[in-house]
């Protein structure tokens, strides 16, 4: 008892006594790391499978929104765990810590056993409900159904690391993602084509390297949590469900997944638009999807490392280090979206060709990298603004900016602008969206400034 808390004790001293910019620079720095080997592991996985053919590139994009949407789960549930653990914290409720972090477990548990579900018998059907020709529908139907059946290690491993990083562990984060992502980048084209005596398993071999590595990434986070994290107890005995612990947990989760999974209703509805012109403009959309991860992903693990500082604090009462982690990180993610147009806009060909891009690819890519870039202007804000809001427990504006842009504003101007000026000016729907996203998260920041914020 005396070590927990004096643990306890240090943890305060880290979160809130410790110079801002040096607390979000040690909090996030490995978050960032992790997540651009991440970003690394995405483009490296559908650049080898790109090897196959353009055919088995598109396969893996189709399967994205479903990916998203497990992602989204996971992370949505971690987000609600991770607001109300650090809070717990700075509120020194240590017993509402450990029974957020039981409790996160057993919820985990129980997405998984539903996209296991849907592997089994959804696969097939998702698949044909977006393209006729019989190897795109062979091979999506192979890697979804893997990636679904063995999803417990994405779901656990995305839980361990959102309890590492609510307690401020976030070095530890860096190096289950860290080597989960680089045993996908080993295993990808070593079961892709069959190297070192292992069969030649194509699409289906990028989905079982993908799966093992983030069951090992799972167990490496479990073993963190029960012996390095002092500031939660996990146990058998403790993991039983606690109505108020799993309200609080969704109360902020719940908008959060929702959220993150209207990406996947996005990215559907914006392959079935562009699949009206060619599969191939389907496969640039996934392959934009896979390269914009190395500029987003570090803004994500900014973020990552913010949350629970502003939630920390926001516990504790302090003003003064909200604001002041809330402006250093809207500069650091706008720094990170700067240099991510930047690329897209000089080099776009040779970004396109590490995936083997076909001429066709090439003109249509090239087009779109650069078009979509525009919408960075504004997003670096948008993400951070909406990490603030799940911080803070309103979760709901994170959804509402989400919702507006995505399904109000980008996929209706992408079928708009698709009927009536072609497949080039589709890509233009990304800026308008983004224009619209910042607007209105300008104005839902100025609200909860006033009404939580300020009156600290």
């Amino acid at each position: 008892m005396e070590n927990t808390k004096r643990s306890d004790e240090r943890r305060e001293n880290k979160m809130g006594t410790m110079p801002i910019p040096k607390l979000l620079f040690s909090m996030s720095l490995p978050m960032i790391i992790s997540m651009l080997v991440q970003a690394l592991y995405n483009i490296v996985d559908s650049m080898f499978v790109s090897q196959i053919n353009e055919n088995a590139l598109t396969a893996v994009s189709l399967a994205f929104p479903i990916q998203n949407l497990m992602i989204a789960v996971a992370s949505g549930t971690g987000v609600g765990v991770n607001a109300l653990l650090s809070r717990s914290l700075g509120e020194k409720n240590f017993e509402q810590a450990n029974k957020a972090a039981n409790n996160s477990i057993l919820l985990t548990l129980c997405s998984y056993f539903v996209f296991a579900l849907i592997g089994i018998f959804g696969s097939h059907a998702f698949f044909a409900a977006q393209t006729s020709d019989p190897q795109i529908l062979e091979y999506g139907t192979q890697y979804m159904t893997i990636i679904c059946i063995c999803s417990f290690g994405v779901f656990m491993q995305i839980n361990m690391e959102r309890l590492l990083q609510s307690t401020g562990l976030t070095f530890y984060n860096m190096i289950t993602q860290g080597l989960g992502a680089i045993l996908n980048i080993i295993f990808d084209p070593i079961l892709i084509f069959g190297l070192f005596g292992f069969p030649k398993m194509g699409v289906a071999g990028a989905a079982i390297a993908t799966v093992f590595g983030q069951i090992v990434a799972m167990i490496l986070g479990i073993f963190y949590n029960t012996r390095k994290n002092t500031d939660i107890h996990l146990s058998l005995k403790k993991m039983r469900f606690d109505a108020q612990t799993v309200k609080s947990i969704y109360i902020v989760g719940v908008p959060s997944i929702l959220m993150m999974s209207i990406g996947s209703v996005m990215t559907f509805g914006m392959n079935k638009i562009l699949l009206m012109f060619s599969s191939t403009a389907a496969a640039v959309f996934g392959v934009y999807f896979k390269l914009q991860s190395f500029f987003f992903m570090p803004v994500f693990g900014l973020n990552n490392g913010m949350v629970p500082i502003i939630a920390y604090n926001f516990g504790a009462r302090d003003k003064k280090r909200i604001t002041h982690t809330i402006r250093l990180s809207c500069t650091a993610a706008v720094c990170m979206m700067l240099l991510g147009m930047l690329v897209f806009n000089v080099i776009p060909d040779k970004l396109l060709m590490i995936f083997n891009a076909s001429e066709d690819m090439l003109a249509i890519g090239c087009k779109a990298l650069r078009i979509i870039s525009i919408s960075y202007l504004f997003a670096g804000f948008c993400i951070v603004f909406g990490s603030v809001f799940q911080a803070l427990g309103n979760g709901v504006y994170s959804l509402i900016v989400s919702v507006c842009r995505q399904l109000c504003v980008l996929l209706p101007a992408a079928y708009i602008l698709a009927m009536a000026f072609g497949l080039d000016a589709v890509w233009w729907s990304f800026p308008i969206a983004e224009i619209a996203s910042i607007v209105l998260s300008l104005i839902l920041m100025k609200r909860i400034y006033t009404n939580r914020i300020a009156v600290l």
